[in-house]
């Protein structure tokens, strides 16, 4: 019962916080295999590896996810993305792990990651061809590779879309969904559509994730688009259901520490996937302080599971603001511009009542400020930063 509780408030603020959006109402349909009740966290290969990967990769990753203490903050799954596995099926129609990066096989790799008390992810195309080209996709083959994944001990597919035939992604994705219902293990369900037919319409029914923009990449104009893309659709989202504007490239290597900073807060705030995309193995103390901070993830891993949006904006400079449980409210103040500025956040454009008193506590910093604010919140931000708050009315 407390679950559903959980859930049914949640629909109320969705509601609540799209009032302005002028659709009609959102008819939700909480995915029957449990999952993701909060956005998915863990790591994933593309990003920093692409197609250069191997088992020993994957088993140092998961390795580093504990000793890093990432996987005891959240950080549970470890996601294997393209070119694990060889170009041809086997004679009985068979995915085949690539023999010359994954020679113990797929299933000895999730033993071994299941071993570590993680989580273990693979990759495969509703198309004839995964992106790289490299393997098989499993357009026609839903029901047999959904088994074979089940049989390995997977627990999380990301579903890609290239070499589809021009098959409209609405019949092709579906049946993923139906095959992996029927294989007989809980896998999470990721669908990578790119955001081409407005997946957050349709795939609610279907998915636990859904991209809603085309790849991100380590640079600010993509995180920044990327934010911008997925706001649209915040109205869609919900525990089990949630908008994946692709994953993190905090620690990559090509932004500044305060461009990830912002990139981290802001995924954290809409509810975004977590999923780590840099080599953790050697990991840096800056990017570690950086995708560990608790009170963050915190944020993103609200039961409420509101995804938070922007909600005002003055040029450059933007407020993105969402509801979270026991009344509070997630603030981020985000300087998108090139050089230091004040940013408001008022009370009315956050859905707090203008005579409200709150509580602030900053955390990045994470401290509370020195006294309690009225009708606003108003900060210094750098360029490319973020201050990121969580509001909490006073009682007294």
């Amino acid at each position: 019962m407390k679950m559903v509780s959980v859930v049914l408030v949640a629909l109320f603020f969705i509601a609540l916080w799209d009032k302005t959006s002028g659709g009609p109402p959102i008819h939700r349909h909480l995915s029957s295999n449990g999952l993701g009740k909060t956005p998915q966290m863990g790591w994933n290969s593309w990003n920093h590896f692409g197609c250069n990967i191997d088992e020993t990769i994957i088993r140092e990753t998961a390795d580093a996810m504990v000793s890093t203490g990432l996987s005891k903050i959240g950080y549970e799954y470890v996601n294997i993305d393209d070119c694990w596995g060889e170009l041809n099926r086997d004679n009985q129609g068979n995915l085949v792990a690539k023999a010359s990066t994954f020679p113990s096989g797929i299933k000895a790799l999730a033993d071994y990651v299941h071993s570590k008390g993680l989580k273990f992810g693979i990759y495969s195309d509703a198309g004839n061809y995964t992106c790289g080209k490299t393997m098989p996709g499993s357009l026609g083959y839903e029901e047999q590779d959904a088994k074979t994944f089940a049989s390995w001990g997977v627990d999380y597919l990301k579903y890609d879309n290239c070499f589809n035939d021009g098959i409209n992604p609405k019949e092709r994705y579906p049946k993923m969904s139906q095959a992996l219902s029927n294989s007989g293990r809980p896998i999470f369900y990721s669908m990578c559509e790119w955001g081409d037919e407005d997946p957050a319409t349709w795939a609610p029914k279907i998915a636990n994730s859904w991209r809603t923009t085309g790849d991100i990449q380590d640079n600010w104009d993509s995180v920044t688009s990327r934010a911008d893309m997925n706001d649209k659709w915040a109205a869609y989202a919900g525990p089990g259901l949630w908008n994946d504007p692709d994953m993190l490239e905090v620690g990559n290597g090509n932004m500044s520490k305060v461009e990830y900073r912002s990139h981290f807060s802001i995924w954290a705030l809409v509810k975004a996937p977590l999923l780590i995309g840099c080599d953790i193995r050697s990991v840096t103390s800056e990017t570690l302080e950086i995708l560990s901070n608790s009170e963050v993830i915190n944020v993103n891993q609200d039961p409420l599971g509101v995804q938070g949006k922007k909600v005002s904006q003055q040029g450059d400079l933007e407020v993105w603001a969402g509801p979270l449980s026991n009344n509070r409210v997630a603030v981020i103040l985000w300087n998108r511009s090139s050089s230091q500025a004040a940013i408001t956040a008022k009370w009315e454009d956050i859905d707090l009542p203008s005579d409200a008193i709150v509580e602030a506590r900053d955390l990045w910093t994470q401290s509370y400020l020195p006294s309690n604010l009225q009708s606003n919140l108003t900060s210094m931000v750098d360029s490319h930063d973020v201050k990121m708050y969580i509001l909490t009315p006073s009682s007294g």
